[in-house]
C-alpha cells in the first residue's frame, strides 16, 4: 500500500511539476526534465544487454542515431511522426538483427570492442554520407523543417507538450521493463548473464534469447531517436559520438547494473545535477564534469561495485564472489 501511494505521488508530481513549472516562465526546467526521459528510455534500453543478459555493448548510441536519422528522412519524404515511429524503430530493429547475428556468439570485451567498431562506423558514414544525411551540416537542410507530431488538431510545439509525450513512453518503457525482468524470459536472461555454459545446460535457448534482448534494446534506442529528432527538430552526428555510448554505460553503472529504480538515478544524477550546476555554477565549472564523473566512477568500482541502487539479485552475486574469493586467502 506504501508502495502504491509513493509511486502515485511520484507520477503525480511528474505530471504537475513541469505544468506549473512551463506556466510561471521556468521553460529551461521543463526542457531539462524532458532531456532526462530520452535518456531514461535509451538507459533502460541498454540495462537489458548490459544489465539483464551481460552483453557489454559500447556502440549503443549508434541506434539511437539510426532511429533518428530513418526518422527525419522518412518525415521530409512526407510521412507523419505516428507513422515515422513503428518505421525508425524496425529499422533500427533490422540493422541490430544485421549485427547481433554474426557476433552475439561473441563474449565480454571482444563482444565490447565488436559494437564499439560498428558505433564509429555509423558515426563516420553519418558524417561522410553527404547526399542521404546531408553530412556534418545534419539535417533537415537549410529551409526544410521536421513537421511536428500532430493528434487531430493539436499540434505539438512546445517542450511542454514534448514532456508529455516523452513522459508517456518512459512510463511504458518502465513498465515493459519491469514486466520482461520478472517474467520467465528475464529469469532466463539472468542466468545467461550469470553462466552461459550452466544456463545452456540447463535447456535455456542461449542464442535466440540473447538476440531477443538485442533487438528489444535496440528498437527502444529507436524510439528514442524518433522522439529526440521531433523535439529537437535538428540532427547530426555530433549528438551521436563514441561518448554518448559512454555517457548511457556510465548512468547504468553508477544507478546500479540490472535496477530500474537505480538506471533513472544514474541518469538523474548525470543528466540533471550538471545542468542545475551549470545554473549555480556557471559554464566554467561545469566544464569539469568529465573529471568529477570519471573520479565518481572510481569510487563507485571500489566501494560500492554494485552502484547506488543494485538489483537484490546483483547484490547477492557479488557478496558469494567476495566470499568466495575471502575463503581463498
Amino acid at each position: 500500500m506504501k508502495k502504491k501511494a509513493i509511486l502515485f505521488s511520484t507520477i503525480l508530481s511528474l505530471i504537475l511539476f513541469p505544468f506549473f513549472s512551463n506556466r510561471f516562465g521556468n521553460v529551461y526546467l521543463v526542457h531539462i526534465l524532458a532531456l532526462i526521459g530520452i535518456y531514461i528510455i535509451l538507459s533502460l534500453g541498454l540495462n537489458l544487454t548490459i544489465g539483464l543478459t551481460g552483453l557489454l555493448d559500447l556502440g549503443f548510441c549508434a541506434f539511437y542515431a539510426i532511429g533518428a536519422y530513418s526518422s527525419v528522412l522518412l518525415n521530409l519524404s512526407g510521412v507523419s511522426f505516428w507513422f515515422c515511429l513503428p518505421l525508425s524503430i524496425g529499422i533500427s530493429l533490422l540493422f541490430r538483427f544485421l549485427l547481433g547475428k554474426p557476433v552475439l556468439h561473441l563474449r565480454g570485451d571482444y563482444l565490447a570492442i565488436v559494437t564499439l567498431g560498428f558505433g564509429e562506423i555509423t558515426r563516420l558514414a553519418l558524417n561522410n554520407w553527404d547526399s542521404l544525411t546531408n553530412g556534418p551540416k545534419g539535417l533537415p537542410k537549410v529551409g526544410g523543417i521536421i513537421s511536428p507530431p500532430k493528434i487531430s488538431s493539436f499540434v505539438f510545439r512546445e517542450d511542454i507538450h514534448f514532456y508529455y509525450l516523452i513522459l508517456f513512453f518512459v512510463l511504458l518503457v518502465v513498465i515493459i521493463s519491469y514486466r520482461l525482468e520478472n517474467s520467465r524470459i528475464g529469469r532466463a536472461l539472468v542466468a545467461i548473464r550469470e553462466d552461459e555454459t550452466v544456463a545452456s545446460a540447463m535447456g535455456i535457448d542461449v542464442s535466440n534469447l540473447k538476440m531477443t534482448a538485442f533487438l528489444f534494446s535496440g528498437g527502444i534506442a529507436g524510439l528514442a531517436g524518433c522522439l529526440y529528432s521531433h523535439w529537437i527538430g535538428f540532427i547530426s552526428p555530433e549528438s551521436f559520438t563514441f561518448w554518448e555510448s559512454v555517457f548511457l554505460v556510465c548512468m547504468v553503472v553508477l544507478g546500479g547494473i540490472g535496477s530500474i529504480p537505480g538506471v533513472i538515478l544514474g541518469v538523474f544524477l548525470l543528466v540533471g545535477v550538471p545542468e542545475v550546476l551549470r545554473i549555480f555554477l556557471g559554464q566554467a565549472l561545469v566544464s569539469y564534469r568529465m573529471l568529477v564523473f570519471g573520479f565518481a566512477m572510481i569510487v563507485m568500482v571500489i566501494l560500492r561495485p554494485e552502484g547506488i541502487i543494485p538489483s537484490i539479485r546483483r547484490v547477492y552475486e557479488l557478496r558469494v564472489k567476495n566470499d568466495i574469493r575471502d575463503k581463498k586467502y
